[in-house]
């Protein structure tokens, strides 16, 4: 009895860091993807372009909820600004919870939520605050977004 509840133990912990492990790996083929986009098009790619590339990513569904901040990436953002992030839950002893983060550069990392939420307020700017995701979309389908190739042209 003892061996078996320490096996059922041992077993959800492990898959949550197998879950963990393999959201984290389908958004480095995710950074790839924006990076490989980037090198053709000198910007990052469009929210609908991301979406369609990641319906065949290995790992997608492990990603859940992605949060992409296209939109707020300008001329003057650094390489370690937050492009895109997700976050993960768990409810082990030895996975904690927190957010992986792609970041302009294409590097991926973890984030424990305290740390995620410092540096994002940090990056945020006043309309993506008060915008957040659903405000976004509207303001780009209201035409009130223009891409930086646009904004280059005037």
């Amino acid at each position: 009895m003892l061996i078996t509840a320490i096996a059922s133990f041992a077993m959800i912990n492990f898959k949550d860091w197998v879950n963990r492990r393999e959201a984290m790996r389908a958004m480095e083929h995710l950074g790839q993807i924006v990076l490989q986009y980037r090198k053709e098009h000198g910007q990052v790619p469009p929210q609908s372009y991301l979406d369609r590339q990641r319906r065949n990513l290995q790992g997608n569904t492990r990603l859940g909820k992605l949060h992409y901040r296209a939109l707020w990436i300008d001329f003057e953002s650094t390489q370690d600004e937050i492009l895109c992030y997700t976050e993960k839950k768990y409810d082990s002893l030895f996975v904690d919870s927190g957010f992986i983060v792609l970041t302009l550069d294409g590097r991926i990392r973890w984030m424990g939520k305290q740390d995620f939420l410092a540096l994002l307020a940090r990056q945020q700017g006043p309309l993506e605050t008060e915008a957040g995701d659903e405000g976004s979309r509207r303001l780009r389908k209201q035409g009130r977004f223009r891409s930086e190739i646009e904004m280059l042209k005037k």
